[in-house]
């Protein structure tokens, strides 16, 4: 009788096992293959290799880049190095990246470990940004307020972010979900709808002319955490159009194996320019 306790226990701690590594290797796209999707232009941005986790484009085309982040269990390149943020100029030729000096206020730039950014323009038209810190392995906010002619980032505080648009939405990067949400005046959130998809989407990016959501994705997020410079992570963007409508269109914009870009993060656009961003990688440029 004992020793058939024991052979049911075993049976059921390896069910249990089995149940996990299989919702584990389903949460993460352990055995998805990227199919390509290519665009004609595009190309890796000089200057930045040590990630472009995530970025935001200013109406007026500047667009910012977090780069260096460093995180339990994902790829660094330079993991003694701060991270930084960096500037480019879409309306330029052949733009490319410049770092913008950090004047300190009270921030520790040494440990600085920016991850994701946001930006906002008051009434003066003074650009602030929100980011995203990891300092030693905790999680702050930053305030910055951007110096155009310096090209500097002034530090202003530590906050917590609480700015909401009208409509707010939240990818669920390990359901492969994006939810939609309602604002209203006080404050409260009515959940509007739940996409899925076939792919561990991560940062959003609303485009202010078409309302369109650009997305960058993992389409398989266990290569990010089991880095394989030979199997390396692919890259995806997806394209939202409609989100609000009975029928989203959603169009894989970009795709390939990680040959040119690992792990991609965000995407954005700005007048028929596309910039892609990675996790600890590179960054591309493409003019669609």
């Amino acid at each position: 009788m004992a020793k058939l306790m024991v052979i049911t226990l075993i049976g059921l701690v390896l069910a249990v096992v089995r149940d996990y590594r299989s919702s584990y290797q389903k949460r993460f796209n352990a055995f998805r293959e990227v199919t390509p999707v290519e665009l004609p232009n595009c190309s890796l941005i000089k200057g930045i290799e040590e990630g472009s986790e995530d970025l935001e484009i200013l109406p007026n085309g500047l667009a910012f880049i977090s780069t260096g982040l460093k995180y339990p269990g994902i790829k660094s390149f330079e993991p003694d190095k701060p991270g930084k943020i960096l500037l480019m100029d879409l309306n330029e030729e052949d733009p490319g990246v410049i770092e913008l000096k950090i004047i300190e206020g009270r921030l520790d730039v040494a440990s600085f470990n920016p991850h994701g950014i946001s930006t906002f323009t008051d009434e003066d038209n003074a650009v602030y940004l929100l980011v995203v810190n990891h300092p030693d392995m905790k999680s702050t906010v930053e305030l910055f307020k951007f110096q155009e002619e310096e090209k500097s980032l002034l530090h202003l505080k530590t906050i917590k972010h609480k700015l909401l648009p009208r409509y707010v939405y939240v990818a669920e990067l390990l359901a492969h979900k994006i939810h939609v949400y309602e604002k209203h005046a006080n404050w409260t959130l009515t959940l509007l709808k739940s996409l899925d998809f076939n792919t561990l989407v991560d940062n959003l990016s609303v485009d202010p002319e078409t309302g369109d959501v650009w997305v960058g994705c993992h389409p398989n997020g266990i290569k990010i955490f089991f880095y394989d410079e030979k199997n390396p992570p692919a890259s995806e963007v997806i394209r939202i159009q409609n989100i609000l409508t009975e029928e989203p269109k959603v169009t894989v914009v970009y795709a390939e194996n990680g040959t040119m870009l690992q792990g991609s993060t965000v995407a954005s656009v700005y007048k028929g320019k596309l910039l892609v961003g990675s996790v600890f990688h590179k960054a591309l440029y493409c003019e669609l």
